[in-house]
C-alpha cells in the first residue's frame, strides 16, 4: 500500500545560506493558509525543529541514516506526517550544504542521501547577498552533481535590490532552475545564537511572534502555489509508517486499562533536546511520560518511577537550576533509592556536583565547566559492562553536541560506553542493588534507531514501580 504524501526538502550549497528561515518560513506560510504541515530535520539537531513545532503546530522531528538506519528514514517521516494528525504537505530542512554528510561517508547522512531515500524534490536556498551570475554556476552544479537528487526550485536570500535580483534570475534561467521568490535582507527571523548554534526557541519569549512575522513575509515574497506544485510532484511512499509498538516487539504494553508507571521527563527552557519518538516508545512501553520543568518544578512528579533528562542548556541556567535545591534533593533522594535514571549530556551535567562552580544534583562524580572546543560529531559506542539501557557489547550510533567537559576522580563506576574507544559517562548503581539503574552520558541516542534501548529502560521502570508499590503495601 503507497501512501501519498506532498513533500519538498529544503537545501542549500552550505551553512548560512537560510535554511532555516526558508523551510521554517515555507511552514509556517502554508500553514497560515489552512494546510497541515509536518516539519523535519535532516541530522541530529535539536534546535531547529523546535522552530519547526511553531511553525506547524506539531512536533518537530528528525531523518538521520545515521542515527536510526537508512530504511527507517522512510518510515519515520511517513509516521510523522499521520501521528500528529492529517498533512496536507511535508517540509524537511537539510542540513550544511546538500552533498554534505558524515565525515568520511561520501554523503552518507547528507540532504542529498535523505532526499534520495525518500524520492522528495528539492528546494534549494541560496544567500546571493555577494554574488550575481555566480549563483547560475551553484545552482546548475548542485542540480547535476548526483543523479537521482532533483533539484526543482530556488529562492533566493537576502537580494540586495531590484537590479540585483534581476542580475541574478536572468543567469539563472538558463539552468532550467525556476525561482520561486526572492527573500529581501530584511525578510527573514535572525534568531540570536550562542555557544552550540541558535538560541533555542523554546528560550525565547519572542519566538512565536518572529515565526508569524516570518510566515507573513514567504507569504509576500515566495510563489506558494508553484512551491505545493513541486511538493505534489513527489511521488507516492510504498514504506509503512514506524510504529513504536511494532519497533518494542514483546516489551509493548497496552496504552490503556492499565497502570502506568509515571517516567519524568526534563523539559523547559534548560532542557529543550529530545526526540519526539522517545516519548512515544516510552507510551508503548506501558509507561506515562510526563515533563516536568527543574528549573521551577519543586520536586519529582507524583508516581514517579523512572527519570529522562536529555540535552539542553544547563550552563546557561546553571544558576536557576542550583537555587532549586528541593528539586535537586528530591532527586538526589530518588536516584539513591534505585530510581532508573537516564542522562543525555545536559542530564549528565545536571546529575553531576557542580556546573562552573554552581552546586548541582551531586548523584555523578564528576564537576562539569564550560570549555573552550565544541565537540560535535556522529559516534559509534558500545557499552564496556552491563547497564541501565543494555548488556556488555550493545553497540549504537549517537551523536555529541557540546562545549562543557567533566572531570571525575572517582572512576569506581564503569563508563557509559565507549564512544568510538574512549571512555565516556557513567553506568552506576547508587543503591547497590547489583545492577546499573543510573546511565549518564555525553552521548545523545535516538531511540527510534535502537528501540532495545527503550525496552531495556522500560523493564527497569516497571520493576521498581512494582517494588515501590510491594514497599508501600508493606
Amino acid at each position: 500500500m503507497s501512501t501519498p504524501l506532498p513533500r519538498l526538502v529544503v537545501a542549500a550549497p552550505g551553512s548560512g545560506h537560510g535554511k532555516t528561515t526558508v523551510a521554517t518560513g515555507l511552514m509556517a506560510a502554508l500553514r497560515a493558509r489552512g494546510l497541515g504541515v509536518s516539519g523535519f530535520k535532516v541530522g541530529p539537531d535539536f534546535i531547529d525543529p523546535g522552530y519547526h513545532s511553531l511553525a506547524t503546530g506539531r512536533p518537530g522531528r528528525n531523518l538521520d541514516p545515521f542515527l536510526c538506519g537508512h530504511d527507517r528514514v522512510a518510515p519515520l517521516l511517513v509516521h510523522g506526517a499521520t501521528a500528529d494528525g492529517p498533512t496536507d504537505v511535508a517540509v524537511v530542512e537539510g542540513v550544511m550544504g546538500l552533498f554534505d554528510g558524515r565525515i568520511g561517508g561520501d554523503g552518507y547522512a547528507s540532504t542529498a542521501h535523505v532526499a534520495t531515500l525518500t524520492r522528495t524534490p528539492v528546494v534549494l536556498a541560496l544567500d546571493v547577498s555577494h554574488m550575481t551570475r555566480t549563483a547560475a554556476a551553484i545552482v546548475h552544479g548542485l542540480a547535476t552533481f548526483e543523479p537521482g537528487v532533483r533539484v526543482a526550485g530556488v529562492v533566493l536570500n537576502k537580494a540586495a535590490s531590484g537590479r540585483h535580483t534581476r542580475e541574478v534570475w536572468s543567469a539563472l534561467e538558463a539552468t532550467g532552475v525556476p525561482v520561486l521568490g526572492v527573500l529581501p535582507r530584511d525578510a527573514g527571523i535572525e534568531a540570536p545564537s550562542r555557544h552550540l548554534g541558535l538560541v533555542p526557541a523554546a528560550e525565547r519569549d519572542e519566538a512565536a511572534r518572529s515565526v508569524r512575522l516570518l510566515a507573513e513575509r514567504v507569504a509576500e515574497h515566495v510563489d506558494l502555489d508553484h512551491v505545493l506544485a513541486i511538493a505534489r510532484s513527489a511521488p507516492d511512499l510504498a514504506d509503512a509508517a514506524w510504529d513504536p509498538a511494532a519497533a518494542l516487539g514483546d516489551a509493548a504494553r497496552p496504552t490503556t486499562g492499565a497502570h502506568r508507571p509515571v517516567v519524568a521527563v526534563a523539559g523547559g527552557r534548560a532542557f529543550t533536546f529530545r526526540y519526539a519518538e522517545t516519548d512515544e516508545l516510552l507510551r508503548a512501553a506501558g509507561l506515562d511520560p510526563v515533563v516536568f520543568d527543574p528549573l521551577h518544578a519543586r520536586s519529582l512528579p507524583a508516581g514517579t518511577a523512572g527519570l529522562y533528562l536529555g540535552g539542553g542548556f544547563p550552563e546557561v541556567h546553571a544558576a536557576e537550576l542550583s537555587a532549586n535545591s528541593s528539586l535537586r534533593q528530591h532527586i538526589l533522594a530518588a536516584v539513591r533509592t534505585g530510581l532508573p535514571t537516564v542522562a543525555e549530556c545536559a542530564g549528565l551535567l545536571y546529575l553531576s556536583e557542580s556546573v562552573d562552580g554552581h552546586e548541582m544534583v551531586g548523584a555523578v562524580p564528576t564537576v562539569g565547566t564550560m570549555g573552550p572546543r565544541l565537540t560535535l560529531g556522529y559516534r559509534t559506542a558500545i557499552a564496556p559492562g552491563d547497564s541501565l539501557l543494555g548488556p556488555a557489547g550493545t553497540r549504537v550510533t549517537g551523536h555529541e553536541f557540546h562545549r562543557t567537559t567533566v572531570e571525575s576522580d572517582d572512576r569506581s563506576g564503569s563508563a557509559a560506553w565507549l564512544l568510538d574507544g574512549t571512555p565516556d559517562g557513567f553506568a552506576l548503581d547508587p543503591a547497590g542493588t547489583g545492577r546499573g539503574t543510573l546511565h549518564a552520558s555525553y552521548l545523545h541516542t535516538h531511540w527510534a534507531g535502537h528501540p532495545q534501548l527503550a525496552v531495556r529502560f522500560a523493564v527497569a521502570v516497571h520493576a521498581y514501580a512494582v517494588s515501590t508499590d510491594h514497599r508501600r503495601a508493606s
